[in-house]
């Protein structure tokens, strides 16, 4: 039985990947996602006047820790020895919102996007617990893959046809 599914044996049995046999590649990953909230608690973050603090600068911490710590966190990653994380939040009162993204690097055997996914998604859960004593209604949404760049499969982008 082959699966296309790599995280598991010829049996069904979950296994980590061996990669082993592959080649040191500079591999780049940029995700994204966002935390929809009450306009009034966006304008809390952009004061800075939350109870807990400077909400955007504790959330890129939380982030960038979470990619160093991935590998903890999602049972079949390989620890990596990232060379860049780099976190960036954009605040959308349009749409009453915190957009964030990440990309993360490293020089190895396979990618960093669990990295960049796990940073996008655990810097807006620090945003939902330092704000949620205001708005427990927050609801962080379309948290994605946008690129990734390194290794066997190439270059891949969100929405290029592939």
């Amino acid at each position: 039985m082959n699966s296309p599914l790599t995280h598991f044996d010829s049996h069904g049995q979950a296994h980590m990947v061996d990669v082993g046999a592959k080649t040191d590649t500079h591999r780049i990953a940029r995700a994204a996602g966002s935390i929809r909230m009450q306009p009034a608690t966006l304008a809390l973050i952009a004061q800075g006047s939350a109870k807990k603090g400077d909400v955007i600068g504790i959330a890129r911490i939380a982030a960038i820790q979470a990619a160093k710590r991935t590998s903890e966190l999602i049972p079949l990653c390989h620890p990596l020895p990232l060379t860049r994380v780099a976190v960036e939040f954009r605040l959308d009162e349009a749409a009453s919102a915190v957009h964030c993204e990440v990309q993360a690097e490293t020089v190895g055997r396979t990618g960093v996007e669990m990295e960049a996914l796990t940073a996008v998604q655990v810097g807006l859960l620090t945003i939902y617990d330092m704000c949620k004593a205001v708005d427990r209604g927050m609801v962080m949404t379309d948290v994605r893959l946008l690129e990734k760049q390194g290794g066997k499969s190439g270059h891949w982008v969100a929405g290029a046809g592939n």
